[in-house]
């Protein structure tokens, strides 16, 4: 799946706002204002740290891949398919860049058992234009998305 020309897909209406404060960084730990969200944060080993929370990483994994699979439900239920059966997983990682600073990069592995490769692949890159966060990070991390 590539990504096309760049499109303004900012909002038009907020129709909602998530609000989480961080307290010491990458080892502290996040809350939500509505305090759903009360999470220890730590470096994982892999980056020099003692892994005993979650990280920032892993909740855009989990953000990003709750997202997509919502759009590809949206866009599929448009179409008339049910996609019960269907999952996404993200993978998020992390390393320094260019800059002197640290980039991430994204893979998405798609499951739609139920369909045919090309009807699925037509979903995928639907839900892709429709997924927020797709639009959030088109042209700044590279998101691959396998269909498995």
């Amino acid at each position: 799946m590539t990504d096309g020309p760049a499109v303004d897909s900012r909002p038009t209406k907020i129709m909602y706002v998530a609000e989480a404060t961080a307290h010491g960084g990458r080892e502290g730990y996040v809350t939500s204002q509505d305090g759903q969200l009360d999470l220890r944060v730590a470096m994982p080993p892999q980056l020099g740290g003692d892994g005993a929370g979650t990280n920032p990483e892993q909740l855009f994994a989990a953000g990003y891949s709750s997202c997509f699979h919502n759009a590809l439900i949206l866009v599929g239920n448009r179409e008339g398919y049910d996609l019960t059966g269907s999952t996404v997983s993200a993978k998020v990682g992390i390393g320094p860049n260019r800059q002197r600073g640290y980039g991430l990069a994204v893979a998405l592995s798609v499951s739609l058992p139920v369909l045919d490769p090309g009807l699925a692949a037509k979903l995928v890159d639907a839900a892709h234009e429709v997924c927020p966060y797709s639009n959030a990070t088109r042209g700044n991390i590279d998101v691959t998305i396998v269909l498995g």
